[in-house]
């Protein structure tokens, strides 16, 4: 497991943040076409 740890590190961290930005867009989305 030792090989490549710093890139599935890396990736993790922009796949979250990525994932944070959808959620954060998804909900202004569903906000907006409820109210």
């Amino acid at each position: 497991m030792g090989y490549g740890d710093s890139c599935s590190e890396g990736y993790s961290f922009v796949g979250g943040f990525a994932l944070l930005v959808v959620l954060f867009i998804l909900l202004i989305i569903i906000r907006c076409s409820y109210f």
